[in-house]
């Protein structure tokens, strides 16, 4: 997506306007040549009325000073213990990216302010390890950071937390941005990474719901990268915590940020809390999005053609699958009475979201709503998918006597030839 493509931004901007959004930036990011387009992203979201707070981290930063110095750090993400040598390179490190930031905001004519909001204990003795410099975040200044968003101001944050003594602890830059974003409200937190989001056995998970991240992280584990485990966890923790959705993304991918905040599709992957998919009936002012959502399809011969007229004739059997209020998918059921049979039709799921199981979940519903209406067999007809309907739907193939009278006269008159389909319904 085009940051130029206005009609799909301004289809988000109700829902975001003087929302928070937690930016939670990898130091690595920070240190990119491309973080200048970054920075760009996030200047389109402020001029948007979005509530920008980023947080960012300094391993990589910490890592490269201390190699210059010829030093060992012994803490790079804010986990581990942190001894006072360790200590003084975060400080120094974070001080260095936040000057970046501050810099880089500065040439797009945004405001922005580190702040000292993040009250951190710490971490003490665990296992019989003292963590020395190692810190929790105990307590986000809310009214901090909603007195400078309310100025147009961002906040910065740093990964270090303070007490009421005047020590400062090296904190986990993930752990502070669930945090802050649980505190203040989020409606979105979006890890900023050098990864491309959240990879399974070599696969880039686009979405899943927390409640089967969590599954993956408590059996499958070995099988996600281990350079995003921390991200994983985190996201997990933000959704229990109120965030309703999380993303990790490249943000060294141009234009990234956008496409993933103001498409569907997006680059990376969305972890989501609560009813983000939804299944419902169409209405006639969805007419116009079904015929652009099966363009293609109807281009490639894969769905037969329809005419605006048609659809909303029959609007009340056709069904969207939605993403966040965007189609991505689509089915219709036709009746048949005098047979008591149905016809599912219309069966599409956009290219970005196709092996997601959205196209199972969409035949699934047809099916119960058809047993619902008592009806005692489906029937469909395809050109191409119709091995999809045998081998992963329960479909046998047919015959022309298998259809509704009225249905077997306008298949007469089809030029397509399509395999027909039924499943009993017992």
């Amino acid at each position: 997506m085009k940051p130029t493509d206005l009609r799909g931004i301004l289809r988000y901007i109700p829902s975001f306007r003087d929302k928070v959004f937690v930016l939670s930036l990898d130091g690595a990011v920070v240190l990119r040549e491309t973080f200048a387009l970054l920075l760009q992203d996030i200047a389109v979201l402020r001029s948007l009325n979005i509530n920008v707070i980023l947080v960012h981290g300094a391993a990589e930063a910490i890592e490269q000073l201390a190699e210059k110095q010829g030093k060992a750090p012994s803490n790079l993400d804010g986990t581990g213990v942190t001894d006072a040598e360790t200590l003084e390179l975060a400080l120094n490190s974070s001080n260095r990216l936040t000057h970046e930031i501050l810099e880089g905001l500065s040439m797009q004519d945004l405001r922005a302010a580190c702040t000292n909001g993040i009250t951190a204990h710490p971490l003490g003795i665990l296992r019989g390890v003292d963590y020395l410099h190692t810190g929790r975040v105990e307590r986000t200044d809310v009214t901090l950071f909603h007195t400078l968003l309310s100025q147009g101001i961002i906040p910065i944050i740093q990964p270090l937390g303070f007490d009421g003594d005047g020590n400062t602890y090296r904190v986990n830059s993930d752990a502070v941005a669930v945090a802050v974003a649980s505190a203040l409200k989020a409606v979105k937190l979006v890890f900023i990474t050098t990864r491309d989001g959240l990879i399974q056995r070599d696969q880039l998970i686009r979405e899943v719901r927390v409640s089967e991240l969590d599954r993956m992280l408590s059996n499958e584990e070995s099988s996600l990268e281990p350079e995003i485990l921390s991200k994983a966890r985190h996201a997990a923790r933000a959704c229990h915590s109120g965030v309703p959705r999380v993303h990790i993304i490249n943000g060294c991918v141009e234009e990234g940020l956008l496409a993933e905040v103001f498409s569907n599709e997006g680059i990376g992957t969305l972890i989501y809390a609560n009813a983000y998919q939804q299944i419902r009936q169409a209405m006639k002012k969805d007419s116009r999005s079904l015929l652009r959502l099966t363009k293609e399809s109807v281009a490639n011969e894969e769905l037969a053609k329809r005419s605006r007229s048609t659809l909303e004739k029959n609007i009340g059997d056709y069904y969207l699958y939605e993403l966040d209020g965007n189609p991505v998918g689509c089915v219709a059921l036709h009746v048949y009475p005098e047979t008591n049979q149905g016809e599912l039709a219309y069966l599409y799921v956009s290219p970005s979201h196709e092996n997601q199981g959205i196209g199972r979940k969409l035949v699934q519903f047809v099916e119960n709503r058809a047993r619902e209406l008592g009806l005692t067999s489906l029937i469909t007809l395809s050109t191409q998918a119709f091995t999809y309907f045998k081998s992963k739907a329960g479909f046998r193939e047919g015959s022309v006597k298998d259809l509704p009278p009225a249905r077997q006269i306008s298949y007469d008159q089809e030029a397509r030839r399509s395999k027909i389909l039924v499943k009993p319904l017992k």
